[in-house]
């Protein structure tokens, strides 16, 4: 029999900032563990589900990545719903949920949103981040006319509703009925493990690693964030690869105490692996499994390159063969490389700011099938969020597919062999500066707006004797949607060549201490002979021409980035 409930408004006080960026509410964990401040924000969350207030009736899908304060804040969250009125939550097993997991149970279930918990690359533990952020009904990130009445919410709030009910037991998969509420707990796996079964052959990859598992072999860094169950039962149980094959596969709270970006930086271990062992497929998500890192022995696959392969290859792939690429889009800072692809295989190009949700508008109008950013995150309209097991599976596919027609195993290193050979190479490198105290960064894109609105350097040729660049454009990268004309203005600098190569700076929002200054480097080489040097060696000069009219080292006092990507 459900048991009734009482629900009691809890007097609250505003707490400032509160604010959801690219990726929801990011603080660290001491800042949601004040008192009332992780109720005040799923409150005015729950209150802008619709446009007229409220979430009454509404069926929310709710997980996280397994980070410190989960467990906590799943049982505010039942306790909050209930309190408002949310006809049905449904929770993944332990409060634990992909973000690509949550995206699809959003959308096969038909549920009215979700939420979700996590700051997704960004360290956990008691001492680092926790996040929360609110995806829509197509399975998506909220766009910005709903974080707008979040956060407008979070400043008036008085009181937030609160339901009398125990705190429900996560543990175990199963219903939970109070009252007109209901609390049902949902294996975590099971439905992303079929949908991967719809969108590869999976058969084949199987079939390939087993008769190639003496020239082919595969290491995945789970980086002790939510993916390592998933890898666990996708490369072992449904590919047939070894145990260890998988590393750094339990979820921890604290990622182990790691840094879980799965970039050559803090996926150290990974890489040390794949080249002492001479792995011919290294891979590895982050911390809540939307973002990816393509690596072998040989060759590390940069973002950027790595969706534009995907793209080119994607008649290889079954989902695609049901019906035809729409199209393909990739964030502003993103090289190029996916650019080529789509204008040889005339698609619809669409160059959009970084932010997965940038990429909804146009998928939900069925204009675009595959893009990627070149911060890890690969994806396709399968769902509205990149996809980082996707992506390493798409791989694996078109490996197994190319090789099976070759009659002989191909590499990473052999397909991007190819694909320079066909394309030429748009190198790339990002440098991030991270922490950097906020007024001397801003005091860098003071001077990079100072440069924009006096176009001064229009027509310039920057750099060296031996490497010179001639400016053609100079602006702050504006985007009107082409979906519904909505306007997103400075979403980076961008200082343009005449030979198509770019420097691009922003400021991310997505950090929870300091400023990060992000600094992008994009050129294009068209001679397959010169697609082969080290990316650092290739651009050296034109990261000296990034650093000299950004002033970014005098500036900041910082002589060398936090991360080279």
């Amino acid at each position: 029999m459900a048991s009734s409930f009482d629900v009691r408004a809890v007097q609250t006080t505003v707490y400032d900032g509160q604010k959801p960026g690219t990726s929801g509410l990011r603080k660290r964990v001491k800042v949601f563990q004040q008192e009332h401040y992780t109720e005040n924000f799923i409150q005015a969350t729950l209150d802008a589900v619709s446009p007229d207030g409220g979430a009454q009736g509404t069926t929310l899908v709710v997980g996280g990545d397994g980070r410190y304060f989960l467990q906590e804040a799943v049982q505010k969250i039942v306790k909050i719903a209930a309190g408002n009125k949310v006809t049905k939550l449904i929770i993944g097993q332990h409060g634990i949920l992909s973000t690509p997991a949550a995206s699809n149970l959003i959308r096969k279930l038909k549920a009215d949103g979700g939420i979700l918990l996590t700051a997704s690359h960004n360290p956990g533990g008691p001492d680092n981040d926790f996040g929360i952020k609110y995806n829509v009904s197509n399975g998506g990130p909220a766009p910005e006319s709903v974080t707008n009445r979040i956060y407008e919410r979070t400043k008036a709030l008085t009181t937030y509703r609160l339901a009398d009910l125990p705190d429900v037991d996560l543990s175990a998969v199963g219903t939970h009925q109070f009252a007109n509420f209901t609390v049902e707990i949902v294996d975590s796996i099971d439905e992303y493990v079929a949908l991967m079964h719809r969108l590869f052959d999976i058969s084949l990859i199987r079939n390939f690693l087993r008769a190639r598992k003496d020239s082919f072999s595969v290491l995945f860094d789970g980086m002790h964030g939510v993916t390592g169950p998933y890898a666990h039962r996708i490369f072992v149980k449904e590919l047939g690869l070894p145990e260890t094959s998988v590393m750094n596969a339990q979820t921890l709270p604290d990622f182990g105490g790691g840094h879980p970006d799965p970039n050559l930086t803090y996926a150290h271990e990974l890489v040390e692996r794949v080249r002492r062992d001479s792995v011919s497929f290294g891979a590895a998500s982050d911390g809540d499994g939307d973002r990816n890192m393509i690596i072998s022995h040989d060759w590390f696959v940069t973002p950027s390159d790595s969706v534009a392969i995907i793209a080119a290859h994607a008649h290889r792939l079954p989902y695609f063969n049901q019906g035809q690429v729409k199209g393909l889009a990739r964030s502003m800072p993103t090289s190029a490389a996916l650019d080529r692809v789509a204008d040889r295989q005339g698609l619809e190009m669409y160059e959009v700011p970084t932010g997965w949700k940038f990429f909804g508008n146009l998928m939900d109008a069925g204009q675009l099938s595959i893009c990627g950013e070149e911060s890890f995150g690969t994806g396709s309209d399968h769902i509205r969020e990149k996809d980082g097991l996707w992506a390493i599976l798409a791989w694996l596919n078109v490996i197994a597919h190319i090789s099976e027609e070759r009659g002989t195993t191909v590499g990473i290193r052999d397909l991007m062999d190819q694909h320079y050979q066909s394309y030429g190479r748009n190198y790339f490198t990002r440098y991030d500066y991270e922490e950097v105290d906020s007024a001397s960064a801003n005091k860098v894109m003071d001077v990079l707006q100072d440069h924009i609105q006096s176009q001064k350097l229009v027509g310039q040729a920057l750099g060296c004797d031996t490497a010179k660049f001639t400016v053609a454009q100079l602006d702050n990268f504006d985007y009107t949607d082409p979906i519904d004309g909505s306007v997103s203005r400075n979403q980076g600098v961008r200082i343009v060549f005449d030979d198509s190569s770019r420097i691009v700076f922003r400021l991310s929002g997505t950090g929870s201490q300091g400023a990060t200054i992000r600094l992008y480097i994009d050129k294009y080489e068209g001679d397959a002979s010169a697609c082969f040097l080290d990316a650092q060696v290739a651009l050296k000069p034109l990261i000296q021409v990034a650093l000299e009219v950004s002033q970014l080292t005098a500036l900041t006092g910082r002589e060398k980035p936090t991360v080279i990507t």
